[in-house]
Order: C-alpha cells, then structure tokens, then sequence
C-alpha cells in the first residue's frame, strides 16, 4: 500500500488482509484513490479507479454521514417551495454515486461529488486476464463543511407534486451566493419522460433557471436530481445535501392577447376553446401598459386587494389606488394580472386598465380556475417588452442567446444521464478542466 493509491491481493474465493506479499495465483490488481485511510479529503475530489492489470468489473460506493457537532440546522426537505431530497422508503437515489467506465474497462471516474463530512467506502472488482474476479477495498473521511458556508436550497419552483403548464421554467434559489457557477450546474441533472433538450440559466448568484428549448410536450413527467452535496460553489463553501424534485407537466394551455382587438383567445391542446374581451392597460405611462412578450402565470389569488404602492405609486398620489379584486392571475412582477373588472365598460371595446387584463367576473373566474402554474400568456401590440427578469419571462430570450448565457455553453439532453461539465473542483480546477 502506497500513500497514494491502494493495491489488495486476494483469492478468487473469498477476501483476505493485504500481506504485501503477492500471491502467486494470477489476479487482477486495481489502485482506488482516494487511497484507504485518508481523512479530510475534499468532497468536491472525483473517486478514480485504475486498472493497472485485468480490468473493472464494478465499482460500488457507499457514503455514511458522521455526526455533526455544533452544525447549524439544515432545513426540512418537507418546508414549503422545497424540493425533497429523502423519499418515504429511505435516502433518495440522487445520494448514490455512478461513475463512468472507459471503452477497455481500465479506469472508472465517479460523476457526482461526495457527502460532506462522511465515510466513504469504496468496494471494486477486478478481472485478471485469466478470468479471475478480485475485490478491492478503499475506506476514506471527507471533509465536513463548515458552519456558515453550508449550501442549501432556500426554495423552487415548481415543488413536487405539482402539475404544471408546458411553459414551466425550473427556479432555484440557493441560501448562499454561488459563485463556481459551471460546478453547479454541472450537478443538476433534468430527466423528462419525453425527450427534449434545455440549459440553465443564472439570474445574480443565488438564482440559476432551467427552461427547454421549445415548450415542454404536455402530459409527462419531470426529475430533476440535484445533486449538490459535496460541490464547491464558493471557496470553502459546500452544498450538503442532494435534492430531487418530480413534477409533472399537464395539458397544453397557451393564452393570446391582443392590445388592438381587445381580445384573449385560449388555445389548449391545438385547438381553441375560449375566446373573451379584455381590457388592457391604458398605455398613458409606460406604468400603465401592458408588457407584451411571452409570459408565464405565475400565482393565483381567489381575492387580492391591489395597493399601487407596490409598484411605486404610493397614498398621496394622484395615480394612486387601492382596488379588491377577484379571481387575479399574476403573469409578471411588475403588478400585472388578469382579473375580474366588473367596473370596466369597455372589455373588448378599449383599453382603460393600469396594466392588467381586466376580464367580466365569469372570464375572469374561468381563467382562474383552469390555469396552471407555468401557462404561457402572449401579449402582442403593445409598445412595452417584457424583461426577461420581470416575473418568470425567461421565453424572451431566443434559444441561441439562452444556451449562450449558460456557464456550461452546452444544452442538457433530458433523455440521457447526466448533465454537460463535471461537478468536481474549484473555480479554477474548472477554468483548466475546460481549457
């Protein structure tokens, strides 16, 4: 045994202490490192097995957290707008790690980063040329993370269990800032019953978004393993806990406004089912007009009073409003919704809102009551474009400019394991991996 790997040989027919002295039937050897016995080694090293005679049969790692003295509390997997990172049987299969063979089974590199502060045991088969199976054994500690710098998911969007629009952007925002961003990314991983192909990307450090290509295709089902303990996602800091999220994506429902006709056609699954007169913003400030772009609704409020103070118009001013209203759907951060305006005289005749969609009562209710999170919403005709950080407007961007503002460069292929980059390393150890 040398500091830097570990090298058993043992009989075909059961496992014995390594002597140092070889035995003289054939066996295959293999070196695992980390080596056996080191401690404190960096969650974020990838585990590597080599073959240096015969080759690799299987490799299996089985992590045991230690116990934790003096750690802060991490947060409840069950907390609301929380992906769960534990099913009811036991540790999620996002805990496990897999490793990628190579064409003549003569090295193995684990995918996935460890568990922080835990015991590592790594248990490998060897196949010698002759055909004889030897398994070899490294045990290990990684280093725990540190008070105060411990990444954890502070909420998502969508949360299991969700059913969803085919618009559905995945939304995660982290506790700490991030700023190893490419590693991150790396270890979230997206799998969709239907094929398609997406990227993430990061709006500040603390919000990275994932969103399709094209619109997700209806009636399937979505997980997302995010495996973020043991990745550096700031110097010293560490995720420490692996996440998975299961959502499915339901009908198609996509919802058309037109600023000029006064109209909003709902189109689901191909054909069109509703056709309602609206009223849009007034257009008189750019406050008052109605964003046009691709939009995503967002929440929804059977009653909400509606303060403009919210949106920089506060008491006093001669703008000023406080209005209760029913069945509002929210479709951008800055204050814009569709909801019922009994008020409003002219619903499909002209636009007289601060900025919503004012529907009749029995629209309105209907709308509320069929949409989903993550619906798309057009509005065309007016002369305000939508940020593409104004609510969940992330359909703004083209597809060329959305992978181009991923750190990674490279879509994600939901139809296959993984994901682009590797999760291992610093900041720097990923600037070289890329070079």
């Amino acid at each position: 045994m040398t500091a830097a790997s570990l090298l058993f040989t043992v009989a075909c027919s059961g496992t014995e202490e390594a002597s140092g002295v070889r035995n003289e039937s054939p066996t295959a050897e293999l070196t695992i490192v980390p080596a056996n016995g080191e401690t404190e080694v960096r969650p974020d090293t990838p585990i590597t097995v080599t073959a240096t005679r015969g080759t690799i049969e299987d490799v299996q790692v089985i992590q045991t957290p230690l116990p934790e003295e003096g750690s802060e509390a991490s947060a409840s997997p069950e907390a609301e707008n929380t992906a769960s990172d534990e099913s009811e049987e036991g540790p999620s299969e996002v805990d496990t790690i897999t490793g990628t063979l190579n064409e003549d089974k003569t090295e193995w590199v684990s995918d996935w980063t460890l568990i922080p502060g835990s015991t590592v045991t790594v248990v490998a088969k060897g196949k010698s040329p002759e055909g004889d199976v030897t398994e070899f054994t490294s045990e290990f500690t990684t280093l725990a993370a540190t008070p105060g710098k411990r990444l954890e998911i502070q909420s998502n969007f969508p949360v299991s269990g969700d059913v969803v629009g085919v618009g559905m952007p995945v939304i995660i925002n982290f506790d700490l800032p991030v700023e190893n961003k490419a590693a991150v990314e790396a270890a979230l991983e997206v799998i969709s019953e239907k094929p398609t192909q997406g990227a993430w990307n990061w709006f500040g450090d603390q919000t990275v978004v994932f969103r399709t290509e094209e619109y997700w295709e209806p009636y399937q089902k979505v997980t997302v393993n995010m495996r973020l303990a043991g990745v550096q996602a700031a110097e010293g800091v560490y995720g420490v806990k692996n996440y998975q999220l299961n959502f499915e994506v339901g009908r198609s429902q996509i919802s058309e406004v037109d600023n000029d006709t006064h109209r909003m056609i709902v189109t689901r699954d191909g054909e069109q089912i509703k056709d309602f007169p609206i009223s849009n913003g007034k257009g008189t400030t750019r406050a008052y007009t109605t964003t046009s772009g691709i939009h995503l609704t967002m929440e929804k409020y059977q009653h909400l009073v509606m303060d403009s103070s919210t949106v920089g118009i506060p008491p006093g001013h001669p703008d000023y409003y406080r209005v209760d209203v029913n069945y509002a759907v929210r479709f951008s951060n800055s204050g814009e919704f569709t909801h019922a305006a009994p008020w409003n005289g002219s619903l499909g005749q002209a636009n007289l809102s601060h900025g919503c969609i004012n529907m009749s009562t029995e629209d309105a209710r209907w709308f509320y009551e069929n949409s989903y999170m993550g619906d798309p919403l057009i509005v065309v005709g007016t002369d305000r474009e939508l940020e593409v950080d104004n609510g969940w407007g992330y359909w703004q961007r083209s597809w060329e400019e959305w992978l181009a503002n991923s750190t990674l460069g490279e879509p994600d292929r939901t139809d296959e394991p993984g994901s682009p980059g590797r999760p291992h390393g610093t900041i720097g150890e990923q600037a070289e991996a890329a070079e």
